[in-house]
């Protein structure tokens, strides 16, 4: 979907595909016949954008091919479907049954996230609209947090400017302006955007900047004006932006608040806790280890990073952090210029949600990411947006 912003620019807005498991390009395509086609048609649009998460083995499928890279561009189009944007944070196996730390493997530091990350940029090249000549990727905030020594962290931004020159050269090649965007996730290395100040200007390539997940922002309590304004003053680019919403709990001290939480504690995927202290933000790496016990005070409210649906904010006594994506899309880009120009919903965890709030089958699962991008873009055009056809 794409969005005239009032000073004449083009905001676009996908969803993710990392929803749908899908590990080779056979499995790609599929979901764009299964899952992406039929959630366009439910919106009514001619056009709907993609954030396409392609794992390992499909992305080497098609920088070793053409003829594949051409067959998924021409598939795109017969679908109504483009791509601007490319989720490159998981390498491969985001559909397992257990994916909990695996998601952060390889890091930074290995030679293999680089590789990967330069076949997602030579792929989305060959993919952007011909109207189009800016994509971006979201990427691992270079490592979780227990892998990071000196050294590693050394290869970790040498590898980072490796692909900021690569980039360099695609561009020269292609007439395509590909960015990376450094996407903070708690718990890793960089785990909030003011931890990602200081490797992002080490770095210093406008080639590398940030991607803001709202989702993130809000489990680590972090107010969007502030961290905004803090990228702004060290000339940190917001790349691009994940619209997600965190699960929240005000009184986490009360019995039914436990058990609500509990609902939401499932083995597949990592849920860190976190809460605001005077002494500053205390946190679990899953949110089973925070109702365990006393692993986290309760004496005020926690947010766990489940991504919601959107549109469906989960029953009492739960909540959504809805407010902290609306707050930081308003900064985004409801000022007189966009601070970025690709917003992308990712809501993976729909089968992960609680057995009663799960979507049975194909058809309910579209209609649920039909209503977030809806809800999407009626934020948008509040803000003086205009979709475009």
């Amino acid at each position: 979907m794409r969005f005239r912003h009032p000073d004449g620019s083009t905001v676009h807005l996908a969803y993710c595909t990392n929803v749908h498991p899908a590990e080779t390009l056979d499995g790609v395509l599929a979901q764009l016949r299964d899952h992406c086609e039929p959630v366009r048609r439910r919106l009514g649009r001619d056009r709907l954008g993609i954030g396409l998460w392609l794992a390992k083995d499909a992305a080497h499928a098609l920088v070793t091919d053409p003829a594949a890279l051409r067959g998924l561009r021409c598939e795109l189009d017969r679908r109504g479907l483009e791509v601007v944007t490319l989720n490159g944070f998981p390498y491969e196996g985001f559909g397992a049954e257990e994916v909990k730390y695996r998601v952060y493997k390889p890091d930074w530091a290995d030679p293999e996230r680089l590789e990967h990350t330069t076949s997602l940029a030579r792929v989305l090249a060959g993919l952007l609209p011909d109207d189009v000549t800016d994509g971006s990727i979201s990427t691992l905030p270079l490592a979780w947090r227990t892998a990071q020594e000196e050294q590693r962290a050394r290869t970790a931004r040498t590898a980072l400017r490796t692909l900021a020159e690569r980039l360099d050269a695609l561009q020269e090649l292609t007439g395509r302006s590909i960015r990376v965007a450094l996407e903070p996730e708690p718990g890793c290395v960089v785990e909030t955007t003011r931890d990602a100040i200081a490797p992002l200007t080490a770095i210093a390539h406008d080639r590398v900047g940030i991607c803001v997940d709202t989702c993130h922002l809000a489990t680590s309590f972090e107010d969007p004006h502030t961290a905004l304004d803090d990228l702004a003053r060290a000339g940190v680019p917001v790349v691009k932006s994940q619209l997600s919403a965190a699960l929240h709990a005000e009184q986490p001290h009360l019995p039914e608040v436990r058990e609500a939480l509990a609902a939401f504690a499932e083995p597949r995927f990592l849920h860190q806790t976190r809460t605001s202290t005077p002494a500053g933000l205390r946190g679990t790496d899953d949110l089973d280890e925070a109702l365990a016990g006393d692993a986290l005070p309760d004496t005020a409210p926690w947010r766990a990073h489940f991504h919601v649906p959107l549109h469906a904010a989960p029953t009492a006594p739960l909540t959504s952090t809805l407010p902290v994506l609306k707050s930081a899309l308003t900064r985004l880009v409801g000022g007189p210029h966009p601070l970025t120009r690709h917003l992308e919903v990712e809501t993976y965890t729909w089968q992960a949600l609680p057995p009663e709030l799960r979507p049975r089958g194909r058809t309910q699962l579209a209609d649920g990411i039909a209503a977030e991008l809806t809800l999407a873009r009626d934020l948008l055009t509040d803000l003086g947006l205009k979709e475009l056809p």
